[in-house]
């Protein structure tokens, strides 16, 4: 028993606690940093052989869209409808694969916390 009336080593769990509150503070911090981060960046895709190639941010709006001019066939509407559909979809989906690889990074090592 500690001279404080309390568990041996009681004090030294409150250390820890504070540790572990101040890593999570950290964490929060740069979460929050990487965040704000990921969104200025932007991510292309292209389809078709490079016929379509879409631009969005990291905050999911679509910043470009790029058409061959080869590409337009008056006749076939519909297959650069689908290819434009493609470009966009593969290019929100790299935001988001980024993103959460990024954020992953951040947690790691955190016993499950976040």
């Amino acid at each position: 028993m500690s001279k404080f009336g309390g568990r041996p080593g009681a004090a030294g769990g409150g250390m820890n606690m504070n540790s572990l509150m101040k890593q999570a503070q950290k964490m929060q911090k740069d979460m929050a940093d990487l965040q704000d981060e990921l969104k200025t960046c932007e991510y292309s895709a292209s389809v078709g052989g490079g016929a379509v190639q879409a631009t969005v941010s990291g905050e999911n709006q679509i910043v470009s869209l790029k058409i061959d001019p080869d590409a337009v066939e008056p006749s076939d509407v519909e297959m650069l409808e689908d290819l434009v559909i493609a470009a966009v979809n593969e290019a929100l989906r790299l935001a988001k694969e980024t993103s959460e690889t990024e954020m992953a990074k951040l947690t790691v090592g955190m016993g499950g916390l976040f």
